[in-house]
């Protein structure tokens, strides 16, 4: 009975396993899928974005959901030993853009690798294609785990449970966690698709499918109140808006947009002030004075937009000279707000990550053990946890693995 039965062999249970096994405990990890890592291979378009490279109480502010229950986890197995670890296994890592820490190779299979190589030096007993259909539980408490395959009992006093979300269930994230969590007593928070891009209304948003614009502005409302604003890059869609600060804005607008449609406004030149774009028009339209308005917006926005920008402006595309300046402000309101109407959040299998899940408040954040069923662990997206793109979400696996491995080891009775 001095074992650990770890349900999932993802980024959080492949922490958890390491961290019990260093601790000497007989640890057996039970994956559904014929490999360990699959979300992994797809993470960071298959690069795999391991971790965050900021300092590490910076990662603090890059979390959407119960950030300060991470502390002692955060703190106890950080970002930059995440890094070491996977570089004393063979993955050297790169630094990108924002912090972004990726392995030099770009193949997400080399992250994975890597930690099957040190899962294997520790000698944890992998167990692939080995679907777990729920916990064994008795009189006494936590008994086991019962394989679905052969509807056996594994008996251990010890579980973790690290089976994902509800994101890219192709991948054999489905829900799994949620419904052990419910056989020992946990409460669910609501669970919504996060890190997603929006489906739009309005047509002319569809017209720009593919134009990316970078360095905007972007400003999500729920009527008057602000509910997320970022800088940096956009994606139109032909549903409506994708890229990162789009994915961001998704997780802090999920719960809103459920109530209602939201609206972003976008930006266009936020490096220039009202003041300094009024005379930006200015010059251009007194350098484009014979040419038609429709031809006279090149210099101030890709092709693919100015007939958009025109017809939203309501100016006589075909109009030459003469911009009033009414409808100079137009215009001018027009780039510092272009709207667009969120609709909805696009569905799990779009979703970098789950948002809801496992109530913290029925964990001990000083080792991921159930305040419901003594011997009982969860970690990573299965909680009700989740951050901004960038590496955050996949250091909450790592952190939460490692500690509720650890902690099992630390006491493997339960």
């Amino acid at each position: 009975m001095n074992r650990v039965a770890i349900i999932g062999g993802g980024a959080a249970g492949m922490a958890a396993a390491i961290g019990a096994a260093q601790t000497g405990l007989e640890t057996h990890l039970y994956e559904k899928n014929e490999k360990l890592g699959k979300k992994l291979y797809i993470t960071g378009k298959g690069r795999c974005n391991v971790t965050n490279a900021c300092e590490t109480e910076e990662l603090f502010t890059n979390m959407v959901t119960n950030g300060k229950f991470l502390y002692s986890a955060v703190y106890g197995f950080t970002n930059f030993d995440m890094m070491s670890l996977l570089e004393l296994c063979g993955c050297p890592l790169k630094v990108e853009r924002g912090g972004r820490v990726f392995p030099v190779s770009d193949k997400a299979s080399d992250v994975t690798a890597a930690l099957e190589k040190r899962l294997k030096s520790l000698h944890v007993k992998i167990h692939l294609n080995e679907p777990v259909k729920g916990l064994a539980v008795g009189e006494g408490g936590l008994k086991g785990i019962i394989l679905k395959n052969k509807n056996e009992i594994i008996e251990t006093k010890s579980v973790i449970v690290a089976t994902g979300g509800l994101s890219y269930p192709a991948t054999g994230s489905t829900g799994d966690g949620y419904h052990f969590a419910k056989e020992a007593g946990h409460t669910l928070t609501p669970l919504l698709p996060a890190l997603v891009p929006f489906n739009c209304a309005e047509q002319d948003v569809q017209a720009l499918q593919g134009l990316s614009l970078r360095n905007v502005e972007i400003t999500v409302k729920d009527g008057k109140r602000i509910i997320h604003q970022e800088f940096g890059e956009i994606l139109f869609t032909h549903f409506g808006i994708s890229g990162p600060v789009t994915l961001s804005a998704s997780s802090f607008a999920a719960k809103a947009i459920r109530e209602r449609p939201l609206v972003m406004d976008i930006d266009l030149k936020p490096a220039l002030s009202r003041e300094q774009l009024d005379a930006r028009l200015l010059r251009d339209f007194e350098e484009a004075k014979n040419r038609q308005f429709k031809n006279s917006l090149s210099r101030l926005f890709p092709a693919k937009l100015i007939p958009v920008m025109v017809e939203r402006s309501g100016i006589d595309p075909d109009k030459v000279n003469g911009i009033t300046a009414g409808e100079r402000e137009r215009l001018l309101m027009l780039t510092k707000a272009f709207r667009v109407t969120l609709t909805s959040p696009r569905g799990f299998g779009e979703a970098i990550v789950t948002q809801g899940g496992v109530q913290v408040k029925e964990i001990n954040p000083h080792t991921m053990e159930s305040k419901k069923l003594p011997g009982l662990y969860f970690a990573g997206e299965v909680l009700d946890l989740d951050g901004v793109t960038g590496g955050f979400n996949l250091q909450i696996a790592w952190s939460t693995g490692m500690l509720a491995g650890q902690s099992v080891g630390q006491n493997p009775s339960g």
